[in-house]
């Protein structure tokens, strides 16, 4: 029995490239369209955020002489790239999924609304919203909450490749503790790093929960729905 019934998944664009210094892993993102074509057949409804921090990051790009809104604005067609790929594996797969975009960007998808995206649940398809939220000096976090709030989500799925939230890096700390659940508030004062401060309080403000989990093991997407104990959650 599925716990969450419409999800917001927000995936990272540097876990998809694996072990690489850049660009798409085939076994990772193989690894994503399997999961996600999973719970779409036991009728999850399905939002995707994706980052592009695998192609181009804006903040970078200023230490190379990039303009920032010009950089942001890179990284926006980063995260279309990533979502293209993400869609034509899905599909693949035997999958449906549709592509919305920020920005009119007709063929490659269509313009994003609430109302288009509900449209495609109806259908059986799953949505990716590409492009950031459109405009500079926003992440791919806060779209991803700016979107899980206005299709109403359940949950915030933020599927990285760490499993969960750690009062410091796991990767550098072997001895870090790992949370199973944190309120807003204590994530807050603890000052941990979960999403930039403008999602946080987006999905706080809106009582949005978020989960924190592992994504590159396989099967954990559908564990999460399930409403298995695996990650971290954060809510009010």
């Amino acid at each position: 029995m599925k716990k969450y019934e419409r999800i917001l998944l927000k995936l990272s664009g540097e876990a998809l490239m694996g072990n690489e210094n850049h660009g798409i892993n085939p076994k990772i993102i193989n690894s994503y369209a399997k999961q996600i074509n999973e719970i779409s057949k036991f009728g999850v409804e399905v939002a995707i955020v994706i980052g592009g921090g695998n192609i181009f990051r804006g903040l970078s790009g200023l230490s190379k002489g990039v303009d920032r809104v010009k950089g942001d604005q890179m990284g926006m067609l980063a995260t279309v790239i990533n979502s293209l790929a993400l869609q034509s594996t899905i599909e693949g797969l035997g999958g449906k999924a549709k592509l919305f975009t920020a920005t009119k960007m007709e063929p490659i998808g269509e313009l994003y609304t609430k109302a288009k995206v509900l449209h495609a649940f109806s259908e059986g398809y799953t949505a990716i919203i590409a492009g950031g939220t459109g405009n500079p000096f926003f992440t791919t976090d806060t779209a991803s909450a700016l979107r899980g709030v206005e299709i109403e989500a359940k949950v915030l799925l933020k599927g990285t490749r760490v499993d969960g939230v750690y009062d410091s890096d796991p990767e550098i700390n072997p001895e870090a503790k790992k949370f199973k659940t944190l309120t807003f508030n204590d994530a807050y004062a603890q000052k941990l790093r979960i999403m930039d401060l403008t999602a946080f309080t987006m999905c706080s403000e809106n009582n949005l929960p978020i989960i924190v989990f592992d994504m590159n093991t396989e099967g954990n997407l559908k564990k999460v729905v399930l409403g298995e104990n695996i990650g971290t959650l954060v809510k009010n």
